[in-house]
């Protein structure tokens, strides 16, 4: 089984890398601890710097995840499609200080590509996975014996 690796953050963008591979299950224990199944997503990272000189990740992932459905308990396939771009900081506070909607994450020198792709799956995961339309459990039957309070009525009488 091939590892991803780890990337230089700023590195990686300004010369402007290119990574591809699968990752596997066992690759993701994040997603196998909310109980997502899969036999393997695939992601491509690329590295640049953006017109505005800024050092940028760009993580596309492509791959069907297995969640367990909130109301029947069954399997809900979910379609993973993401294409997203992240802008590397070199600190919290530069994060903190920023006004936009920008995508931003700190830039290390030993950053893992599969957490980097685990982020962005995890992300976009349903609060609560379902079917869109499935059948609740079936109640369980009512036991055969008497109620107790059809008993005392009898002893009453």
């Amino acid at each position: 089984m091939s590892q991803p690796g780890v990337i230089d953050g700023l590195q990686f963008a300004r010369s402007a890398g290119e990574l591809r591979g699968e990752l596997y299950q066992s690759q993701l224990p994040r997603l196998a601890d909310l109980q997502c199944a899969t036999e393997a997503v695939s992601f491509a990272l690329s590295g640049a710097i953006d017109p505005e000189g800024r050092p940028t990740l760009r993580i596309s992932v492509c791959g069907s995840l297995r969640l367990v459905c909130q109301r029947c308990l069954g399997r809900v396939e979910f379609p993973v499609e993401i294409d997203s771009e992240l802008f590397l900081c070199g600190s919290e506070r530069e994060i903190a200080e920023t006004d936009d909607e920008l995508d931003r994450i700190i830039a290390g020198k030993a950053m893992q590509v599969a957490e980097l792709v685990e982020d962005e799956i995890l992300l976009i995961l349903p609060m609560v996975p379902r079917h869109e339309h499935c059948e609740a459990p079936a109640a369980a039957e009512p036991e055969s014996r008497p109620s107790p309070f059809a008993v005392l009525g009898k002893l009453k009488g």
